[in-house]
């Protein structure tokens, strides 16, 4: 009987020390783990150290699956977004491709001996051709944007006479959509901003250009120009057809148009708005719009004052 007891005792203190050992090489263990996840994560705040191992990793495991969650969440947006603009690229260059092909295949058929329509044919062909080439350097334009590769050249210039300038040389198409353009600002004779000229006069010819597309006849684009303390805001603002409410939040997206088959049987290449809002990010300022529906659209933007 003393030997059976003295074996259970061997037995059990043998049991015991297993046990500790494998509890001791577990926690071990999940400690590596622990720290291998650490190094792992690259933008986590610090934590304070646990006595509690299991606890610890838990933790950890738990903040690791939520980060990569947030990863996945954005690659699939990424990857939704590059379909959609792949998509839309697409889209925008077939109509000029196929209008270009349809005018060469019908004056190879024998219409470039026909004088009343090949010269004609030619010009259209040619429009095709210059749309293509608008696209793709607005799309270049906004990449070296987004990339930070396009200089802005910032200098003192009156902006009163930038926009006087611009309006003349619009007046023309606003008075074929029987539109009038009118300047309106603070008494001051000079308002000088601190900005690159040439991408200030893009932004404004573009927001113009578009309160000219979609206004109505007879209607009306009034450009403000107001100085505010250290910046100054610019208005452009129309009596058109408006901005539907669940719109305005993407109209400075590539490509974006509210109404796609009018928008594209007026021309432009889709992506006015949002070379505007890049050239006025990479100077560091905003731009916002208000519109209503049938009543017309305000688009507003700052400038650093010079």
């Amino acid at each position: 009987m003393n030997t059976f007891y003295i074996i259970a005792i061997i037995l059990l203190s043998i049991a015991i020390i297993l046990w500790c050992l494998a509890q001791y090489f577990i926690l071990k263990r999940i400690k590596k783990i622990s720290e291998h996840i650490k190094s792992q994560r690259t933008s986590r705040s610090k934590q304070k150290e646990s006595n509690n191992p299991l606890k610890e990793l838990e933790h950890q495991v738990n903040e690791w699956t939520e980060e990569r969650e947030v990863e996945i969440e954005q690659l699939e947006k990424l990857e939704n977004y590059r379909k959609e603009f792949l998509g839309n690229v697409s889209h925008e260059l077939k109509t000029p491709i196929f209008n270009i092909q349809g005018y060469i295949s019908t004056l190879l058929d024998g219409g470039l001996e026909d004088k009343t329509i090949n010269r004609d044919y030619l010009m259209r062909g040619m429009k095709s051709v210059d749309r293509m080439i608008a696209i793709v350097e607005d799309l270049q334009t906004i990449t070296q944007l987004e990339k930070g590769e396009l200089e802005i050249e910032e200098e003192k210039f009156d902006v009163i006479a930038l926009t006087k300038d611009i309006i003349d040389a619009q007046e023309l198409k606003a008075r074929e959509r029987k539109i009038s353009l009118e300047l309106t600002n603070d008494s001051a004779q000079q308002v000088f901003a601190f900005a690159d000229r040439f991408r200030i006069r893009q932004v404004i010819v573009n927001l113009i250009v578009n309160s000219v597309k979609y206004g109505k006849e007879n209607g009306k684009t009034t450009l403000k120009i107001s100085d505010a303390g250290e910046k100054i805001i610019v208005e452009v603002a129309d009596s058109g057809i408006g901005i539907p409410k669940e719109h305005l939040p993407r109209v400075f997206e590539r490509f974006y148009r509210v109404d796609k088959s009018r928008s594209r049987e007026q021309g432009g290449t889709g992506l006015g708005l949002s070379i505007v809002k890049h050239i006025l990010e990479a100077h560091g300022q905003t731009i916002s719009v208000m519109s209503t529906e049938g009543a017309g659209s305000v688009f507003s933007f700052t400038l650093k004052k010079g």
